[in-house]
């Protein structure tokens, strides 16, 4: 048996989200402290689902990286491969709540910890340990950690591990947009599974920089201007096997390396804040996948995570336990 199921890499932080639902930001009085960043969203809900999870992250020598890992240990995710990087900050993030479509956030990732992971802390991790290596897009933006997201991907492919990407597109960590799509494209060769929304799938496909628009500082749901049909057979053209595209409210669409396409419907509920869920699915679909669940059983897990942390005001905090999702999905027809 493999030490892990699932390894994480990428960001983590200390997450601000506004207590007073529904207010502008300018009229927040009060902030409720939770965790995030996309891998550390993921590698939580994993393990809330019964995974071994781990996380390959970085924070500072500092109380934000105390507040972090103590979050991590107590939710039973393996803090091994995470260092302390002296002089370097733990990241935060905060944001308004305005349902049902209103969220601004404000990335603190000046000398961000979690960006200087280095290629000396991937080789020290046994990828062969390791059954799935999920990264992230966003990891990609700054040396070392650029570095560090594709030698993790080498060794997971020499090691016969399955590895997965969260397109994961924050346009403002860009000095220009479109060396997103660069490093995505280079990326996507070494990738076994690729997860995005519609906006990150385009984002990768990025031609000028003025497709990409950003309304009320929703960084995380930009506007992006493109053709969906052609991304995503570009995409597929660069060799992964699996295409997983999220639709928010409609599902997701899934797709296998010869381009047959299986939409999985989603769940209905009314959102309070749709922050986290995209890591919330990834968690779902990833028990699943390495559950040997088919394809679209695992994207309807995935799913029902999703459906259940939309309801919460946070991320991290608030992903399902497995009971939770099995009863929910019970309770919203099955699979």
């Amino acid at each position: 048996m493999k030490t892990y199921d699932v390894l994480t890499v990428g960001r983590s932080s200390i997450d601000l989200y506004s207590q007073d639902i529904g207010a502008e930001f300018i009229d927040i009085t009060g902030f409720d402290a939770f965790v995030g960043g996309s891998p550390l969203n993921i590698a939580t809900g994993c393990s809330r689902l019964g995974l071994r999870a781990a996380l390959l992250t970085g924070v500072g020598e500092d109380k934000v990286g105390d507040f972090i890992l103590n979050f991590l240990r107590r939710e039973g995710v393996d803090t091994t491969f995470i260092p302390r990087i002296p002089g370097a900050r733990s990241s935060a993030v905060l944001l308004g709540i305005q349902p049902p479509d209103t969220f601004p956030l404000v990335f603190y990732r000046n000398n961000a910890a979690d960006s200087q992971i280095t290629v000396d802390h991937v080789n020290a991790i046994n990828m062969s340990d390791i059954r799935l290596l999920e990264l992230s897009g966003t990891a990609l933006n700054l040396e070392p950690s650029r570095s560090a997201v594709f030698h993790a991907a080498e060794q997971a492919k020499l090691q016969g591990t399955t590895t997965l990407l969260d397109i994961d597109f924050r346009a403002d960590q860009w000095s220009d947009v479109r060396s997103f799509g660069i490093m995505v494209r280079a990326l996507l060769p070494r990738i076994d599974i690729a997860i995005g929304t519609e906006e990150e799938l385009l984002a990768a496909m990025l031609e000028d920089a003025s497709q990409v628009t950003i309304e009320h500082q929703q960084i995380s749901a930009p506007t992006v201007r493109g053709d969906i049909d052609q991304a995503i057979e570009r995409v597929l053209a660069l060799g992964v096997n699996v295409l997983v595209v999220k639709r928010g409210s409609n599902g997701v669409s899934v797709y296998n390396a010869a381009g047959r396409r299986e939409d999985v419907p989603g769940f209905p509920v009314v959102p309070l804040n749709i922050l986290g869920a995209g890591d919330a699915f990834a968690s779902g679909f990833i028990y699943g996948y390495l559950n040997g669940w088919d394809l679209y059983k695992s994207c309807r897990m995935g799913n029902a995570s999703g459906a259940q942390v939309v309801l919460q005001p946070g991320c991290a905090n608030f992903m399902p336990t497995l009971d939770e999702s099995l009863a929910f999905i019970e309770q919203h027809g099955g699979f």
